[in-house]
């Protein structure tokens, strides 16, 4: 009876000890999730800088930025339809790409000397952000698989705040050039990249045996899933939102200060980091939420709420300045709040040893769209000026009806 009672003492123990290994190591692959997402906007933290330097259009920005998406997109094809994001150790490839894309955008810093050369690499960088972003939520189910949800919603609060960290350091070092700025996210990177290689891949990591390459080797699998799809087409849908709001935060921030004194080069910034940086709150949030009501329902909630914002935004230019960053503040909750809720459906509805191809593939169809809506929003944005959000909502919409199955499934308030 005593050596029951100790053995249970015992099991007791080394489950709690594994729980706590568990939540560092989340918060290691979170951090690290940070300061190797500051390289995705670090050219938009010198957007003044750049308009000036290089006389670029809010289109050029676009441009820019649509140059890492590319990237990003042909990134995670290669890392899908070749089946590395599940045969290879996701902590090595992360810290590989974390260095490599540190490279590539401080030679963007050092090397660019315009806007053509700046894209090649811009384009470098997020072929880099391929290995960071989708294999960090694959290292994060490998440390805690059973609170996807939960722990997702902390991996994307962190990318989160590593998009707006740019506009943050540019506000504290407005005085220094452009470059400064830029290669300090590249500083950050390395950081990020050292912190995941030590700390390696949870004890739930498995890894497909499938040797083939192409789609039919595994990730066309999940396709067939209904539940998966339902998940991805939502994200889709919020992902033809959500970058191209981030891209035109700085220029929406710029607009709510035409009505008075201009606004300065820092407090655009500031306000651009706060902007962004508050949906890290919106994920966090939702992830609590998740717990009470499940991730579809949260998303749905999101969905609405930034839907809702890109279709009177344009109409509240009347109210004044502190209106229109108020509805911002909370358009950035909202918008990256249902993200980590639509990727939590995904790894629930994929075979454990296809969740890295799945999200990978999902990630790349949904950047591919986020470049199109980006590319799109920034060329007519000086014929539009803030009606450019309405282009906006059909993300949104077309995300609630796409995820509806899933709504069908889970149960009422």
């Amino acid at each position: 009876m005593q050596n029951g009672l100790d053995a249970d003492a015992t099991n007791s123990g080394d489950a709690a000890r594994e729980r706590a290994r568990a939540k560092r190591a989340v918060l290691v692959i979170a951090i690290a999730q940070l300061l190797g997402t500051s390289l995705w906007f670090s050219a938009n933290g010198a957007m003044r800088d750049l308009q000036i330097a290089w006389h670029l259009s809010a289109s050029g920005i676009g441009w820019l930025t649509n140059a890492v998406q590319a990237g990003f997109i042909v990134g995670t094809l290669l890392s899908a339809t070749t089946g590395l994001a599940d045969r290879v150790s996701a902590s090595k490839v992360f810290a590989v790409c974390g260095v490599l894309g540190a490279t590539l955008n401080a030679l963007f810093a050092l090397c660019s000397g315009g806007l053509a050369s700046a894209l090649v690499f811009r384009f470098g960088v997020g072929v880099a952000l391929a290995g960071i972003y989708p294999l960090g939520m694959k290292l994060l189910v490998t440390w805690d698989p059973r609170r996807a949800a939960q722990t997702l919603a902390l991996l994307v609060a962190m990318l989160t705040l590593g998009t707006a960290s740019v506009h943050a350091i540019r506000a504290l070092l407005s005085g220094v050039p452009w470059q400064t700025v830029v290669l300090t996210s590249s500083v950050l990177a390395v950081i990020g990249a050292v912190l995941v290689f030590a700390l390696g891949e949870g004890p739930h990591a498995r890894r497909s045996g499938n040797r083939r390459f192409g789609l039919s080797a595994g990730v066309g699998q999940v396709v067939r899933i209904s539940e998966f799809r339902a998940a991805a087409l939502g994200y889709f849908g919020h992902m033809w939102e959500l970058y191209a709001f981030w891209t035109l935060t700085p220029l929406l921030v710029q607009r709510a200060f035409a009505s008075g004194a201009p606004a300065a080069p820092g407090t655009v910034a500031l306000w651009s980091f706060l902007i962004i940086a508050i949906g890290a709150l919106g994920c966090l949030l939702g992830g609590k939420l998740s717990k009470s009501v499940g991730s579809a329902r949260t998303a749905a909630f999101a969905l609405t709420i930034s839907g809702t914002l890109c279709a009177i935004y344009p109409l509240t230019t009347a109210l004044g300045t502190a209106v229109q960053l108020a509805l911002l503040l909370v358009w950035g909750i909202s918008v990256i709040a249902d993200s980590p809720q639509f990727s939590a459906l995904s790894v629930k509805a994929c075979p454990a040893d296809k969740i890295g191809g799945a999200l990978t593939l999902q990630n790349s169809c949904g950047f591919f769209l986020s470049a199109c809506s980006i590319l799109w929003s920034t060329s007519v944005f000086h014929a539009l000026d803030v009606r450019v959000a309405w282009l906006l909502l059909p993300g949104p919409i077309i995300g609630l009806i796409a995820m509806t199955p899933l709504l069908r499934k889970q149960p009422r308030w």
